[in-house]
């Protein structure tokens, strides 16, 4: 495996949290890169890879230094790999769901600084694996939606527009389960929807909780960081028949 090289920066995925949930190649560059400036929720257990020697950074928004703006991440990563270091930029999950890849990939480029990204395994995926949930359908949904309710400055975008036809997975639902229960109610989802609530996806104090869409507002709310799901139960090929059948013209 190739280390990471000097004046370089990578945008590397962590994966949900755990160590051997990490690919080999983001492996290889954490444990040989000379700087990680990292995301809050990367675990300690995939930061114990990073070399001793190596600076590390914690930039994610969620911790106590408040002052961290992107624009001071984005300027960290090309002070750092114009100084000669190997830059590893290490969220959780994948680099490009959710994690303001386009704006650090703008202030490479700007730079004229070399990168290279390191897909990781989506926190989405990881619940949807340890809950035993298919994502898709062959009856039902031959779609997925990756979404948020959550824009910048902490404004509600909503669920509206989501429809039924596909399978849902919501990172950072929040709190409010009786809204978003509305929310897709109100867009056509069956009160049968199966929803699964993943908190700290990964770590020693993940919690999961199962119901159906119209339990979800009566569901205490599990500890951030959480994320949802939600898939019309399939239909079997026969049941599918056999609604083609009633729907059809005389």
């Amino acid at each position: 495996m190739k280390a990471a090289e000097a004046g370089k920066v990578y945008l590397v995925g962590a994966g949900p949290g755990s160590l051997d949930l990490l690919t080999l190649r983001a492996h290889t560059l954490i444990s040989t890169a000379t700087c990680l400036l990292h995301d809050d929720l990367v675990s300690a257990e995939v930061l114990s890879a990073a070399s001793p020697s190596a600076t590390v950074r914690n930039v994610g928004k969620r911790c106590g230094e408040k002052t961290i703006t992107q624009q001071q991440i984005n300027d960290w990563m090309v002070q750092y790999a114009e100084a000669g270091h190997s830059v590893v930029r290490l969220k959780s999950g994948d680099p490009l769901l959710f994690g303001r890849a386009a704006e650090e990939l703008a202030a490479l480029a700007d730079a004229s600084l070399p990168f290279e990204i390191v897909p990781g395994v989506s926190a989405g995926f990881a619940a949807a694996s340890l809950a035993g949930m298919p994502l898709t359908g062959r009856i039902t949904s031959s779609r997925v939606l990756f979404a948020t309710r959550h824009l910048a400055a902490g404004h509600t975008n909503g669920l509206k527009g989501i429809t039924p036809d596909v399978s849902l997975v919501l990172y950072m639902p929040g709190r409010d389960y009786p809204a978003i229960a509305h929310e897709l109610q109100a867009n056509g989802w069956p009160t049968t929807t199966k929803c699964v609530v993943v908190s700290a996806i990964a770590a020693e104090s993940q919690r999961l909780a199962s119901c159906q869409l119209s339990e979800l507002p009566h569901l205490a709310p599990l500890p951030s960081p959480t994320l949802m799901l939600f898939v019309v139960p399939e239909k079997t090929p026969a049941a599918a028949a056999n609604e083609a059948t009633e729907e059809s013209p005389d």
